[in-house]
C-alpha cells in the first residue's frame, strides 16, 4: 500500500495529530491561531517575539475600509446570500499587485537585493547606500518600487513605524526591513518626490524577516483580510449597503455609442 506521509494534520479513530501534537489536548485551548498559522507554514513552533510580529502584520492587512475586494465580497453576497463562501472568495481573488499582492512584492523584491548584494551593511549609512543604488536601478529601468506610495496615506501610513517599532522591541528588524526604511529615506533625492511606506510593503519586510517562505506571503495577507471580509459581511448585515452600491451604478449608467476608432480596429481584425 502507498504511504503519504505528513507533519500536518491526521486523524486515527480516537485521534487527531497537528505538527507532531495532540490536536484537542496539546493545541486547543494552548495555541493561538496566528501561533498556529506561523507553525503550519514552517512546521516549527514560533518564539513568542516572532508570534507577536507576525500577529502585527495580520492585524495591519485585515481591513483597511472600502477597498475593491470588501465592496466585491459586499456585491457578492447580495447577488448569492445563500453563498457566504462565494462572496469571501469573490474578495480574496481580488488580492493582487494593487491590493494585498504587494505584500509579497515588495517581500520578494527586497529579498533579491538583500541576497545579490555583496555584502550587508552594518549601519544606516550602508543601507542607504544600498537603496540608493536600488531606487537608481529601478527607476533607470523604468519600474516601480514595490510599497513605496499610497493613494489615501500620502503623508505616510500610520502602521509602517508601528510595525518598525513592534520588530524593533522584538529583536527581528532584520536586512528587510532595514533595506525597506532605507528606501524611505533615500528616494526623495532619486525621484524628486517623497512617497510614504505603505503599510502591505512594511509587512512584506517584516515577513522575510521572519523567515516565512517568500512564495507564501500573499497567503499570509490572504489569512488576514479573510477575517477583515467576515467583519465586512457581519457589517453587512447589520447595515445593508450593497444593494445602494448597486443601484447607484445601475440608475446612473449612460449610453453611449461605441467610439468610432474602436468599431474600425474591430472590423479591421477579422480574418476570413
Amino acid at each position: 500500500m502507498p504511504e503519504y506521509p505528513t507533519a500536518l494534520g491526521a486523524s486515527s479513530r480516537h485521534t487527531i495529530t497537528l505538527l507532531g501534537q495532540d490536536l484537542a489536548n496539546d493545541v486547543m485551548g494552548h495555541v493561538g491561531f496566528g501561533e498556529l498559522a506561523f507553525w503550519l507554514a514552517t512546521q516549527r513552533r514560533p518564539t513568542p517575539h516572532e508570534t507577536r510580529v507576525f500577529e502585527a502584520v495580520l492585524a495591519a492587512l485585515a481591513d483597511h475600509g472600502f477597498t475593491p475586494t470588501a465592496i466585491v465580497t459586499r456585491l457578492t453576497y447580495l447577488s448569492a446570500p445563500d453563498s457566504v463562501q462565494g462572496a469571501l472568495a469573490a474578495g480574496l481573488l481580488g488580492g493582487g499587485s494593487r491590493f494585498l499582492g504587494v505584500t509579497e512584492d515588495c517581500g520578494r523584491f527586497l529579498h533579491d537585493v538583500v541576497v545579490n548584494a555583496e555584502a550587508l551593511p552594518t549601519d544606516d549609512e550602508g543601507w542607504d547606500a544600498l537603496a540608493r543604488e536600488t531606487v537608481t536601478a529601478q527607476r533607470e529601468a523604468k519600474k516601480l518600487i514595490p510599497g513605496l506610495g499610497h493613494h489615501v496615506h500620502k503623508d505616510g501610513d500610520p502602521r509602517t513605524p508601528r510595525l518598525f517599532a513592534i520588530a524593533a522591541e522584538e529583536g527581528l528588524y532584520g536586512p528587510h526591513l532595514s533595506l525597506f526604511a532605507a528606501i524611505g529615506r533615500v528616494h526623495p533625492e532619486i525621484l524628486g518626490k517623497r512617497l510614504p511606506l505603505n503599510g502591505a510593503g512594511v509587512c512584506g519586510a517584516a515577513l522575510a524577516d521572519l523567515g516565512l517562505p517568500l512564495e507564501l506571503l500573499r497567503g499570509f495577507a490572504l489569512l488576514a483580510r479573510t477575517a477583515g471580509l467576515i467583519g465586512q459581511l457581519a457589517e453587512e448585515l447589520r447595515h445593508p449597503v450593497a444593494n445602494d452600491v448597486f443601484l447607484s451604478v445601475d440608475l446612473n449608467n449612460r449610453s453611449v455609442a461605441p467610439p468610432i476608432d474602436e468599431l474600425k480596429s474591430y472590423g479591421g481584425s477579422h480574418h476570413g
